[in-house]
């Protein structure tokens, strides 16, 4: 089977991935294997590639906001059929046994694994998911416009639930790419007031048109205070200019798997029961409840579409903020 494979990290201007000839995996007992439709192109799979996130092996194939149908199933799974549709986000498994596991907090599992990092993901024609960690995907989605739901929004959703923000209240948004275009529409859909901070012009259009209050940059001034903020993109910098926009114990999410190093900033910022919170992946519970959510407002995904022989040009385009909505590779 084809593969974009990563074996060894470096820019992506270098083209680090490769398309190569693979051995199709065989499922064990609880597996599915599953005939790759699509897979989202995240900033997960950026730090990644380029080495900012420590790699458990080499070679690798990333990708972890996969669709597909479901080619052959091992003789122990009963949740699934040959054919069906599944999608596949970055939880591959956790070990149930952990007290984290046991308090539903299996995203901090002290055994965990990830698609795309610690087993292969999306970016090649057949990956194997265990099918406790595959979810059916709404009709009202098809292949592309789904796949980017599976990571952006999934851990997305987690911040909206973790920044406690209530219907009517100021949320804040910094950085708008495949996460924030999502995130906005479920926080419209629960009547809340979003005011979105993103150095590019296209984006700040892009979220007026799907709602947003107001939209500039991380410089500007809205004139009001956040209830609640998160910071999507992975800038430690705009921690404390995020602190200093909220209201007095108001949260402040930060919800990406990588950021640069926050500055030293002074106490008060953190005074009047300010909180940060950071996200950690996400639960299976997440993933069921957010697709319900996604399909009931019902969210649009704004996708650009590759080849999967061009999965370097999709990250090259992420890395530079290129992208409006989010991008994924067409693979089956």
């Amino acid at each position: 089977m084809k593969a974009m494979q990563l074996d060894q990290p470096g820019p992506v201007e270098s083209h680090p991935l490769k398309l190569v000839d693979i051995e199709t995996p065989e499922p064990g007992p609880n597996d599915l294997l599953v005939h790759v439709k699509t897979c989202g192109v995240c900033h997960t799979d950026l730090h990644i590639v380029e080495g900012d996130l420590e790699l458990p092996h080499l070679p690798t194939v990333p990708g972890h906001e996969i669709v597909g149908i479901v080619e052959k199933v091992g003789r122990g799974v009963t949740r699934f059929q040959v054919g069906a549709r599944v999608g596949i986000p970055w939880l591959h498994e956790s070990c149930g046994e952990c007290h984290y596991c046991g308090e539903g907090k299996e995203n901090l599992c002290t055994n965990i694994s990830f698609t795309g990092l610690h087993v292969d993901g999306g970016f090649e024609e057949y990956t194997l998911v265990g099918e406790e960690f595959a979810y059916s995907i709404p009709s009202a989605f098809d292949d592309t416009t789904a796949a980017p739901l599976l990571c952006a929004g999934v851990v997305g959703y987690r911040a909206l639930r973790l920044s406690n923000i209530k219907p009517g209240q100021k949320l804040g948004m910094y950085g708008f790419g495949a996460s924030a275009h999502i995130v906005i529409q479920i926080a419209r859909y629960w009547d809340c007031r979003v005011y979105v901070f993103t150095r590019s012009e296209r984006h700040r259009q892009m979220a007026r048109s799907l709602g947003a209050s107001w939209a500039e940059s991380a410089e500007d001034d809205p004139g009001v205070l956040m209830d609640s903020s998160i910071i999507f993109a992975p800038a430690g910098e705009l921690v404390p200019k995020a602190l200093n926009g909220l209201e007095s114990g108001g949260m402040l999410v930060l919800g990406g798997i990588h950021m640069t190093t926050i500055p030293q900033m002074p106490y008060d910022l953190l005074w009047h029961e300010r909180s940060i919170q950071s996200v950690a992946n996400s639960t299976r519970r997440d993933v069921v409840d957010f697709l319900q959510v996604a399909a009931e407002v019902p969210v649009t995904t704004q996708v650009e579409t590759y080849p999967l022989e061009r999965a370097n040009e999709a990250l090259g385009r992420l890395k530079e903020g290129m992208v409006n909505g989010a991008a994924v590779l067409a693979v089956g």
